[in-house]
């Protein structure tokens, strides 16, 4: 099943969340991490990624550092100490979106006693 087109709004928290987990990264090492722990259900492209981390440095939750890499810049992503903070924050809001969304899709459980 394609599951990209419910995570549009997904993705900031859960990239927080795994940068938060792991410390830095590079954009190419997150989509496989991704990939990874979702046993290759989550597939990030490019096109959603880079956009989303360019937004998230320009707010001020992720810095980045250049590193030369075999003769190629690679460019890592980690959280500032505010982006740490709204990590916490946007994790708990996910849980919480889902705990509703659960209520949706298995209405059964609000009539158990």
């Amino acid at each position: 099943m394609n599951h990209s087109k419910y995570l549009k709004g997904l993705l900031e928290p859960l990239i927080l969340k795994l940068l938060q987990e792991e410390g830095r990264m590079y954009g190419y090492e997150i989509t496989r991490k991704m990939k990874e722990l979702t046993a290759g259900q989550v597939l990030i492209t490019e096109g959603a990624l880079y956009p989303l981390l360019h937004k998230l440095e320009a707010e001020g939750l992720v810095e980045t550092e250049s590193e030369m890499i075999n003769n190629r810049i690679r460019k890592y992503y980690r959280l500032t100490a505010k982006g740490g903070k709204e990590s916490g924050v946007a994790v708990e809001a996910l849980q919480q979106f889902f705990q509703v969304l659960g209520l949706l899709v298995q209405p059964q459980k609000l009539h158990t006693p």
